[in-house]
């Protein structure tokens, strides 16, 4: 890229960083540590879609200490809003998502993930959340009551991780098509169970495997539209 292009970028991402930062309650990214300020760049056109195109109401919050079982990013609700947390203050594993990922695609992942939880706030936003579209059925095996319960909240939560998951890939096939297929990889990878675990709520290869590549898409329906399509064609086949 020429460097008078890349400058322009840069300056692009600055405006919409300040941007972001303005409408969410940070008063200045001197506020923030370089791992929050490059983790919020990254996330930036995500973050400015969501804020100025669908009007999601998300605000950001910044956790002043990490705690021991934290994620780095993670999406909660609160009085009918989205809170996009990052705790990664005090966190010597905040980044370990991103290992053996090559510094320059670490925005891209970084991007992905934020996406991811865009996901999240529109099924919320829409009142949807947990709910399974039209047509479909509960499947509920006979089990003791609170074993039950335990199972169903994790097939709910898994529900809306394969979601997010598709919201992800949906926006990195409509924004960066040249990079789609590494993001899906490290996608797979990071859903990827270890051999002893089972599956647990964030085990979406069901809806993984239907997107091998971004031509899945259709890129004339809004963007999570393209993810709905294919989330319940995976509803079919998540236990």
């Amino acid at each position: 890229m020429p460097v008078a292009c890349y400058s322009l970028v840069i300056m692009i991402k600055r405006a919409l960083f300040l941007l972001l930062l303005s409408s969410t309650g940070l008063a200045s990214a001197a506020q923030l540590t370089d791992m929050e300020t490059r983790w919020l760049t990254a996330g930036s056109a995500v973050l400015g879609y969501a804020k100025q195109e669908l009007k999601l109401p998300i605000d950001i919050t910044v956790q002043p200490q990490a705690r021991a079982n934290d994620v780095p990013l993670a999406l909660g609700f609160q009085d009918g809003r989205c809170k996009l947390v990052l705790s990664m203050r005090g966190n010597p594993k905040a980044e370990d998502i991103l290992a053996g990922v090559p510094a320059d695609q670490q925005p891209l992942m970084i991007e992905a993930m934020v996406a991811h939880e865009i996901g999240h706030c529109w099924r919320y936003a829409q009142g949807v959340w947990h709910v399974l579209p039209a047509g479909f059925e509960e499947r509920v095996q006979p089990s003791p009551e609170q074993a039950e319960a335990q199972a169903q909240a994790l097939r709910e939560t898994r529900r809306e991780e394969g979601f997010a998951d598709l919201v992800a890939l949906a926006w990195t096939q409509q924004r960066h098509p040249q990079h789609y297929g590494a993001v899906a990889a490290w996608m797979h990878q990071v859903r990827q169970p270890s051999p002893a675990a089972v599956a647990g709520s964030h085990s979406t290869l069901a809806w993984l495997q239907l997107a091998p590549t971004g031509a899945v898409f259709d890129r004339s329906q809004p963007l999570f539209e393209q993810a709905a399509g294919l989330w319940r064609q995976g509803l079919l086949q998540d236990d």
